[in-house]
């Protein structure tokens, strides 16, 4: 019985965990370039004073799963599928480098090319920035040039190209910024092979069904474990009540 209550309680509270990470992904499942969150969970023995039977049910290291989402076209001059595998480089708020899936650009008061959520795109030179009143074109390596009305077709002025990395042999780690990461921390080199598809969008790989069947079975889960928890306290007191001295 006190292995089963160990199991049973730990095992509700990773539910819900679980319960939160599908609801996170079903709210994304219009974000374009989201990757969903995956999570796990393994059974370790409880180290310390106590019985040996007592267990723990812990949760794994967070990760992602990567597959691709399904591309449309937008036909949006600064929207970029990233093709393969690659991600596209971005500057965080802490001045740190970080990677996306997410092809939806804009730019700034200031003409600097940015992510749809304000962050500071990246380009083999660092930030690159866009005359006033040039119209864009972004090729299939990810060269970024501008043309300016005022200045004739012929003008072309190459601004750089998108920083597009692929991930090494053992991964990226996903942040709760949404935001991937190099293991280490430390910034990784742009990959020459790596392309885009520009006037499209790579969706979100979330499907919405299959994440609202996953907090059904959650749900029902939960409730499962907490009827163990129930008849665990009824063994208990059943039990205390044979072992109480009779009065008299």
């Amino acid at each position: 019985m006190d292995r089963l209550i160990y199991i049973a309680m730990t095992g509700a509270q990773q539910i819900l965990q679980q319960q939160g990470v599908a609801a996170h992904n079903l709210a994304n499942a219009s974000t374009p370039g989201y990757k969903a969150d995956t999570v796990a969970f393994r059974v370790v023995p409880l180290v310390g004073d106590g019985a040996p039977t007592r267990a723990y049910a812990v949760a794994t290291t967070p990760g992602a799963d990567f597959r691709t989402g399904t591309v449309e076209k937008t036909g949006r001059e600064l929207d970029v599928a990233i093709d393969g595998g690659a991600m596209l480089a971005v500057q965080t708020k802490d001045g740190g480098e970080a990677y996306t899936r997410n092809g939806r650009l804009a730019l700034s008061a200031d003409g600097e090319l940015k992510t749809a959520g304000g962050l500071t795109v990246l380009g083999d030179g660092g930030p690159i920035s866009v005359p006033e009143g040039a119209r864009i074109t972004i090729a299939k390596d990810g060269t970024v040039s501008a043309v300016v009305d005022a200045q004739g077709s012929a003008n072309v002025q190459v601004l750089g190209r998108l920083k597009l990395v692929s991930p090494p042999d053992d991964g990226f780690v996903k942040g709760g910024d949404g935001l991937f990461r190099a293991k280490g921390g430390a910034p990784l080199d742009a990959d020459p092979a790596a392309g885009v598809t520009a006037g499209a969008l790579e969706g979100s790989n979330v499907n919405p069904v299959s994440a609202m069947v996953d907090m059904i079975g959650y749900a029902r889960q939960f409730e499962l474990q907490m009827k163990l928890l129930q008849s665990a306290e009824a063994d208990a007191q059943r039990a205390t009540q044979l072992l109480a001295p009779a009065n008299g």
